[in-house]
C-alpha cells in the first residue's frame, strides 16, 4: 500500500512549512510537533520523507554513507559498487533503551568469536534522513537529551565495554506529543529547531475534504497516489532548488538587528532562537525562490523559531503565539 502524498495533506499549512525549511536546511535543528490526536502528524512526516529522491550509498554499509565519505565510516566500505537507496525513515519506539538507539557490543560474536564487534542502532540507521519520535513527552529525558546532542553535532561516539566508535548521524529529527499527556522539560524543548501546533480542523469543508481524501487513499492507494505526483514532484523541485539557493541566500543586516530586537522584545532565553530565527528565515526565502531575507520571511517563520523559548508570565495568560505575535506588531507595525 502506498504511503499518503504530502500534497494530499489537507490545511496545516504551518506544519508543512516547519518540515519543508527543516529539510532544505538540517542545521535548523529539527521539529516539535504538538497537537491533538489524529491530526496527520507523522503522515506529514512521513509523506515528505516518501517525496524525497533516493540517495546514493556504498554498497553494503550499514550506516549508507555517502560513496565520497566511505574513509569516515566506521565499517570497512571496501566495495566500490553504489546503490541508491529510499531516504531512511526511522521510527523510535517508547521504551527504548540507550544501547538500541546508539548501538551496542554483539554479544553473540563476542561470546562466539572473541571479537568486538559493533551493532549499530537507531541512530545509524537515520543517517541521512529522519528519525521521528512519536510521544516524545514520555520519552526518558536522558534518552531525548542523547539524541539533541547527536542530532546537533551530527555525530554519535559510542563507547562500550573497551570498544569506541565514532560514525556520522546526520538527520532530521522529527518530534511529536499531545501536551494533555505530559509536557517536555523547558530545557529539551528549547534544543529543537521549530515547534508546531497543530489542531483539529473546525471547518466543516476542511474535514470533509480529508475524509474524501482518506476514503480515496484506503480504496486504491495507487491510483491516489499517482493522481497526486506530479504535485509531490513540484515540491521535490521546490526543496532541491532551495538547497542549492541557500547558500547564495542574503541575510541584510537590518534583518540581523530586527532579529536580535524581537528575540529581546518576547524574552527568548539565550541565543538559539536568534540563529534559529536567522536560518529559518533564510531557509523559508530559498523555498520562495527569493535572493536575500525580507521581513515578511521573519514574520512568518517567528512563531515557529520562538513559541517553545519563551519564559512563562504569571501576569500573562496570552499563550506564546500571541506573545510573539503583540511583539511583531509593536515593533513593525
Amino acid at each position: 500500500m502506498s504511503g499518503f502524498p504530502f500534497s494530499a495533506i489537507v490545511g496545516q499549512e504551518e506544519m508543512k512549512l516547519a518540515l519543508l525549511v527543516a529539510a532544505v536546511d538540517a542545521r535548523i535543528g529539527g521539529v516539535m510537533i504538538f497537537g491533538d490526536r489524529g491530526t496527520g502528524k507523522s503522515t506529514a512526516a512521513r509523506a515528505l520523507a516518501a517525496t524525497l529522491p533516493p540517495i546514493r550509498a556504498v554498497d553494503g554499509c550499514r550506516f549508507h554513507c555517502e560513496p565520497e565519505s566511505r574513509d569516515d565510516c566506521p565499517d570497512p566500505c571496501t566495495s566500490k559498487r553504489v546503490r541508491k537507496i529510499a531516504v531512511p525513515f526511522v521510527d523510535l519506539p517508547l521504551g527504548s533503551t540507550e544501547d538500541r538507539v546508539v548501538g551496542t557490543l554483539d554479544l553473540e560474536k563476542a561470546l562466539a568469536h572473541g571479537e568486538k564487534h559493533f551493532e549499530p542502532g537507531l541512530l545509524a540507521k537515520a543517517h541521512r534522513g529522519f528519525l521521528y519520535i512519536d510521544e516524545i513527552n514520555l520519552l526518558e529525558d536522558h534518552v531525548v537529551d542523547l539524541l539533541l546532542d547527536v542530532a546537533a553535532s551530527g555525530e554519535n561516539l559510542v563507547e562500550r565495554d573497551g570498544l569506541s566508535i565514532r560514525h556520522p548521524a546526520r538527520f532530521v529529527l522529527i518530534g511529536s506529543g499531545n501536551p494533555e499527556e505530559g509536557e517536555l522539560r523547558p530545557q529539551l524543548l528549547d534544543r529543537f529547531g521549530l515547534s508546531v501546533e497543530v489542531k483539529t480542523p473546525d471547518d466543516i469543508d476542511q474535514r470533509v475534504e480529508i475524509m474524501r481524501r482518506c476514503d480515496a487513499q484506503e480504496r486504491d492507494s495507487a491510483k491516489f497516489a499517482a493522481k497526486w505526483r506530479g504535485e509531490d514532484a513540484k515540491v521535490l523541485r521546490q526543496i532541491e532548488r532551495a538547497k542549492k539557493a541557500l547558500p547564495k541566500v542574503k541575510t541584510p543586516a537590518k534583518i540581523l538587528r530586527d532579529t536580535a530586537a524581537l528575540c529581546k522584545t518576547v524574552g527568548a532565553d539565550g541565543l538559539r532562537g536568534e540563529l534559529t530565527l536567522m536560518r529559518g528565515a533564510r531557509a523559508f526565502a530559498a523555498l520562495q525562490g527569493d535572493a536575500a531575507v525580507t521581513l515578511d520571511h521573519l514574520k512568518t517563520m517567528a512563531p515557529l523559531a520562538l513559541r517553545h523559548r519563551l519564559r512563562r508570565d504569571v501576569l500573562d495568560e496570552t499563550g506564546s503565539t500571541v506573545r510573539i505575535e503583540r511583539a511583531l506588531e509593536e515593533l513593525f507595525g
